[in-house]
């Protein structure tokens, strides 16, 4: 078995003439347009994206975000031409190749594409494999795709590797060549579903490290399917976090830390707590009346309530009447270290589980009905089904949905 190469990606130039890729040097673009789709002949039941409207700029690697069969997957078959949209448009560097009136084969799409499992032909060298996309046509023009493939073979680490077959190569060895033969036609775009997944942790965190600068030197635009929140966070210009079939938010990284759009991107992307609120609100509440019931003139004071102590709106502002109007289920995303935790006999929550993380301890708890996780110090001791107490801690800070209000603890 081969030993997998260190990292490299170190070279600038290739070794002789620049390679040119065979399409545009410029990296692409992408553009959906209210994007509908379901399997089967369309009156299959449920829809695997729900009007989708979703942008990738040139040069950007955009992650595709969220649990599975939320239709990450489904949405780079339609952009690689793999599957036709049931409603709404797919562009290309501005050029419609999926909608009502036109339709582009994937072969004449230009996108490269690289797939979980290596897809690499067993029977072929890692050389034929790598050169297996390129163009057919002129000499000068093979030659020049050859040069391409030696160049992203030493980029990669799999120079003096050309004769080897993949069942002889290492894992990391196998999606590095899987990559070489997605960039070797020289595609605008690449397309990437889950392509780590497969690989143990060390060479995962390597290859991960390696592509954004592998992409930046074949000026390409990427997109990265993943579930892994960390793996998207670490490496992407931006996220799209998808949910049933929807888009909840396309942002930064930091964006989406900072300021989730829902109470699902803050427990997905952060495994950030999210605690059920009311609202207090004068007598009329006092008396019984829900919330979304009181008449619109009420004052809504930006005071709340929680099982673990009260949030109010930053500055104490008013509950925005945008979010009045949408009702009244509401809950407070945590951000950073808002709840505190003691052992306690005759406390309401329980320790689910306990995970040592080498500098903390990582708490899974119950608590009147609400899942939460907690990351403490090793100083604190507390055993799997032990009862304990949360408390808010005075000037944690949230955010109040609906609304998306920030709030703090009083």
């Amino acid at each position: 078995m081969a030993v997998e190469a260190p990292a490299l990606l170190t070279a600038t130039k290739p070794p002789g003439p620049a390679p040119v890729a065979a399409g545009s040097a410029t990296a692409g673009s992408i553009a959906l347009e209210q994007v509908w789709h379901r399997y089967g002949n369309g009156s299959g039941e449920g829809w695997c994206l729900q009007d989708l409207n979703l942008s990738l700029e040139p040069g950007e690697l955009l992650g595709l975000l969220g649990p599975s069969g939320c239709g990450k997957t489904t949405l780079l078959r339609l952009i690689a031409g793999f599957e036709r949209p049931s409603r709404g448009r797919v562009l290309l560097d501005g050029r419609e190749v999926a909608g009502p009136h036109h339709w582009l084969a994937p072969e004449r799409r230009g996108v490269g594409m690289v797939f979980q499992d290596y897809a690499l032909f067993p029977h072929l060298t890692a050389w034929q494999n790598a050169c297996f996309g390129l163009p057919r046509g002129a000499r000068s023009t093979q030659l020049q795709g050859q040069e391409r493939v030696r160049w992203l073979l030493s980029l990669l680490g799999l120079a003096g590797l050309e004769q080897r077959y993949p069942h002889v190569l290492s894992g990391g060895q196998r999606q590095r060549l899987a990559l070489a033969r997605a960039l070797a036609p020289g595609p605008r775009l690449l397309l990437l579903d889950e392509p780590f997944s497969n690989l143990d942790g060390e060479v995962r965190l390597r290859l991960r490290r390696e592509l954004p600068g592998l992409l930046r030197q074949c000026q390409t635009s990427a997109v990265l399917v993943t579930h892994d929140p960390q793996e998207a966070l670490a490496v992407c210009d931006r996220i799209a976090v998808l949910a049933a079939g929807r888009l909840e938010q396309c942002a930064p990284a930091q964006e989406l830390v900072a300021r989730p759009a829902s109470p699902f991107v803050a427990r997905f992307v952060m495994q950030a707590n999210v605690l059920p609120a009311r609202l207090q609100v004068g007598e009329l509440q006092a008396n019984g009346l829900p919330a979304h019931e009181l008449p619109a003139h009420e004052p809504q004071t930006g005071e709340l309530q929680t099982a673990w102590g009260r949030w109010r709106t930053r500055g104490g502002a008013p509950i925005a009447p945008q979010a009045q109007a949408l009702g009244g289920n509401w809950e407070v995303v945590l951000l950073g270290e808002a709840l505190g935790l003691e052992a306690d006999p005759g406390g309401p929550a329980r320790v689910l589980a306990r995970e040592f993380h080498g500098h903390h301890w990582q708490f899974h708890l119950e608590d009147r009905g609400s899942l939460l996780t907690l990351v403490m110090p090793l100083e604190c001791r507390l055993d799997p089904g032990q009862a304990c107490r949360l408390r808010l801690i005075r000037g944690g800070q949230g955010i109040l949905f609906p609304g998306g209000q920030s709030v703090e603890v009083v």
